[in-house]
Formats: C-alpha cells, structure tokens, sequence
C-alpha cells in the first residue's frame, strides 16, 4: 500500500497515512494528527499510475 504524505490542517505538521487504492480512485475518510491530535478530513485521489494526492482540513 503506498503511503501518503499530508501536513496537518491545523498545526502544519508532516503526517503519513497508508492508503489502499482497492479501496478506489476517491477515498475520503479523518485522521488524527500524530502531533496535535486534532481531527484530519483527508480527500484523497489514486491515479491510474498510483500516485496518491492528499489533501487535509480540518474535521470539526
């Protein structure tokens, strides 16, 4: 499973998620930051080469 890069929403600090592109092209689901614990919505897109984009914001 490639793992994904994305800075936290809310402190900007540098995060790795792993993703399943099984799981399919557009996948959206919340992570906890690994240094302010606060709450992620990450919008993620799988290319047809598998290259993942990740974009993060915050999840009230």
């Amino acid at each position: 499973m490639p793992l994904a890069e994305w800075a936290c929403s809310v402190c900007g600090s540098p995060n790795e998620s792993l993703v399943d592109p099984a799981l399919g092209a557009t996948q959206k689901f919340t992570e906890d930051c690994a240094v302010c614990c606060r709450p992620n919505l990450l919008r993620v897109t799988v290319d047809a080469d598998g290259d993942v984009l990740v974009t993060a914001e915050f999840d009230e």
